[in-house]
Order: C-alpha cells, then sequence, then structure tokens
C-alpha cells in the first residue's frame, strides 16, 4: 500500500509562503484603510493605528524568506555538485 502523506513537499513549500504572502498583503492593505479611517474621525482612536503592525511583520518575514530563496537554491545546488 502506499502512503498518504499530509506535509507538503519541499516543492510546494515555496508555493504556500509565496500564496500567503499575497493574501497578507490584502489583509494589510485593510488593515491600513480601516486604520486611516480610524484616525480620521473626530475623536481618533489611537491604539488602531498598531493594527497594521502585524500584517507588515508577516510580509517582511515572507518577503524575506522568498527574496533569499533563489540565493538558498543556488547555494544549494553549488554544495551538491562539490561533493
Amino acid at each position: 500500500m502506499s502512503e498518504i502523506t499530509t506535509t507538503p513537499s519541499r516543492s510546494a513549500w515555496p508555493r504556500w509562503v509565496r500564496q500567503s504572502h499575497r493574501w497578507i498583503s490584502v489583509a494589510f492593505v485593510l488593515s491600513v484603510i480601516a486604520t486611516s479611517i480610524a484616525l480620521a474621525q473626530p475623536e481618533p482612536i489611537i491604539w488602531v493605528s498598531y493594527v497594521p503592525l502585524l500584517p507588515l511583520l508577516l510580509l517582511f518575514l515572507t518577503g524575506t524568506y522568498l527574496f533569499a530563496l533563489p540565493y538558498f537554491a543556488k547555494w544549494h545546488r553549488r554544495g551538491r555538485d562539490v561533493a
């Protein structure tokens, strides 16, 4: 019998991160719009200005991973060719 695995393979991991990065960017844009509207009120709620920071942090982490991915792949290929 063949085993069914539920964990994503190595090739599916970057695709999942890229798709997450796109959806997080949508959440970030919506949170910035909501924050702008909330701060434009006559009595603004100041803590709302911190709402976009979580999606921004997640965008930074996923974006850094996606930026470094080709360099890691080249480094991994180079190490495999030497051995």
